[in-house]
């Protein structure tokens, strides 16, 4: 264990010191090669009916969208104090809703125009995300993480500053592959190629398989979404205590729950 966590946190810093600004300082000016290959990615146009029978509702502001918006604002916080990107989206158990919150807080993201977004589909045993978004064709992110494929390939662009890599089908040997030296400079590859300011990565619950801890070198902070009426204290304070052996776990997001006012639909609080 302690072996893994030192590779972690070397992977960590070696990824930190790469980062283009601390906290406070300047922004860049704009980057005319980052606008080419963001604009050169194949672009989709999105359902809003589709949107909403998936309970994506942040892609526009109102009052659906006010959670998230406070969740974006928090993480960028965050972020922004850290000089880190890569966060990790991730549950105790299956049916919590985190790919739902992940693309919710996604959109929110997104809405501010100067942000450029990624969201990198990491349940390669049960993929969700082209079926809610509605995206057509077979899209394989697993082939840019085995190196099949080069990054441009994998990625499909919602909007101006939102791109989206996902999986249509189950990908075989998904720890192997999560944990491999060739998915790390896979997606280090994405990230210096598109300079994203944020990389969302939904990844698979952590008490159900071992793919999300595997993946862990490759994150600097986490976000937990538990089930208000079905995630147990004692799974989320399991699930918690595992991630924060590995990384900083931001908070933990209860999603589902049907008894707080309307402008109190998660919580999200430190872990």
């Amino acid at each position: 264990m302690e072996r893994i966590q030192q590779a972690i946190a070397k992977a960590r810093a070696t990824r930190q010191g790469r980062a283009p600004t601390e906290a406070g300082q300047p922004k860049p000016a704009a980057d005319p090669g980052r606008e080419a290959v963001w604009t050169a990615l194949r672009e989709v146009r999105l359902d809003p009916a589709r949107l909403e029978a998936s309970r994506i509702i942040s892609h526009h502001p109102g009052t659906g969208a006010t959670p998230f918006d406070l969740m974006r604002t928090n993480l960028m916080k965050h972020l922004r104090e850290q000089s880190w990107k890569r966060v990790a989206i991730t549950s105790p158990s299956s049916g919590c809703g985190k790919t739902t919150v992940g693309l919710n807080l996604a959109f929110s993201l997104a809405r501010q125009s100067e942000l450029r977004i990624l969201v990198l589909e990491m349940d390669l045993r049960r993929p969700a995300i082209v079926r809610m978004l509605g995206l057509q064709g077979k899209p394989r992110l697993a082939d840019v993480l085995s190196g099949r494929e080069d990054p441009e390939n994998g990625l499909l662009r919602l909007s101006a500053n939102l791109a989206v890599g996902a999986n249509a089908d189950p990908v075989a040997n998904p720890a192997e592959l999560l944990s491999s030296a060739q998915a790390a400079a896979a997606i280090d590859a994405i990230e210096a190629r598109f300079k994203p300011d944020v990389i969302l990565f939904d990844l698979p619950p952590v008490l159900v398989i071992d793919d999300t801890l595997a993946f862990m070198d490759q994150v600097d902070c986490a976000l937990l979404i538990a089930a208000a009426e079905e995630s147990t204290v004692a799974e989320i304070d399991r699930a918690g205590r595992e991630l924060a052996e590995y990384t900083k776990v931001l908070g933990v997001v209860l999603n589902k729950c049907r008894f707080l006012d309307r402008t109190e639909g998660y919580g999200y609080d430190e872990y």
